[in-house]
């Protein structure tokens, strides 16, 4: 029965390390005192990163499994690598340019009122900081180390 997806170590630590990250979020929100959020169960953004768990979940498990000098554990950190600048540098840019946007777009629908622009409203809580993406990091390793482990050994 080797065929079966949900024996997969990679890829059950990944997704874990998903779903326990996006669960924390509303949670760890409202202990910072921004108040509990059920959106946050299914958003991106927050803390812990959910991209850099996952993707860390996944470098780990393959790691463990298949040595770190192996093709499938450096294609999967350069792909972490990948995820996690995006996460932290391009994703929170885009986050400040949709600040920014908002607040041009409200400026413009009160000096139109009536007229045909309409106000939007970006999502701006796209990227992360550094401490979110650490607390990813840490939380992925856990996940990767423990769920590859009592799988597999």
């Amino acid at each position: 029965m080797k065929n079966n997806i949900l024996l997969n170590a990679p890829l059950v630590s990944a997704f874990s390390a998903w779903f326990i990250a996006q669960f924390l979020k509303p949670f760890i929100s409202k202990a910072m005192g921004h108040g509990f959020n059920p959106h946050m169960f299914l958003s991106t953004g927050g803390m812990p990163s959910s991209h850099t768990a996952s993707v860390v979940a996944l470098t780990t498990s393959i790691g463990v499994l298949t040595g770190l000098q192996s093709y499938a554990f450096a294609i999967s950190v350069v792909f972490s690598l990948v995820v996690i600048h995006d996460s932290m540098n391009i994703r929170m840019e885009a986050g400040k340019q949709a600040d920014v946007i908002n607040e041009w777009s409200k400026i413009f629908s009160e000096m139109h009122k009536g007229g045909p622009f309409k106000q939007e409203h970006l999502k701006t809580m796209l990227g992360h900081s550094f401490s979110q993406v650490s607390a990813g990091f840490i939380l992925g390793l856990a996940a990767g180390l423990v769920i590859t482990w009592l799988m597999e050994f």
